[in-house]
């Protein structure tokens, strides 16, 4: 059980500090560094808890990106920064690059390196299905991230 919770820890910490370097990346501002980690660690923590318990990783991914979208706005007008800087960064570590990574490699050996015809009938099962998790956890970032700034856009946030 510890060691389950310090790799949960592990990961959360090593999403808060790509969270750190995407922002420091994007310049932005020095009083915003702590917030950007904050926000990239509970996007972690979440997303990898979530998997942990089973929960497929489009649906943690989204959950993850969108407690960074409802958290950021409030934060963003407390601390008089665009919702962007704190929205953005925290997210970017969730991009699915293992998964765009295999589908490549999967079109790759299919296109030029395999000759066998059962096995380009699993390298086109791996392409389908790396390139659908990869789509759709794009997909679920796009709107965990856009949700929140679309409906709290017509409220005021001092609400919130």
């Amino acid at each position: 059980m510890t060691d389950i919770l310090l790799k949960l820890l592990e990961v959360s910490i090593w999403s808060g500090i790509a969270a750190l370097g995407f922002g420091i990346l994007f310049n932005i501002p020095k009083t915003t560094i702590i917030t950007v980690f904050a926000l990239g660690f509970l996007a972690g923590i979440i997303k990898f808890t979530l998997i942990h318990f089973g929960v497929s990783i489009i649906l943690a991914t989204f959950l993850g990106v969108l407690l960074v979208g409802c958290l950021g706005i409030p934060i963003a007008h407390r601390i008089h920064h665009p919702p962007v800087v704190f929205c953005i960064p925290p997210c970017i570590p969730m991009i699915p690059g293992y998964f765009a990574y295999e589908t490549i490699l999967a079109i790759m050996n299919f296109l030029i390196l395999e000759e066998d015809a059962s096995k380009k009938a699993a390298l086109i099962i791996d392409m389908v299905s790396n390139g659908f998790t990869m789509v759709f956890i794009l997909i679920s970032i796009a709107i965990g991230i856009s949700l929140p700034l679309i409906l709290l856009r017509k409220s005021t946030v001092k609400k919130v």
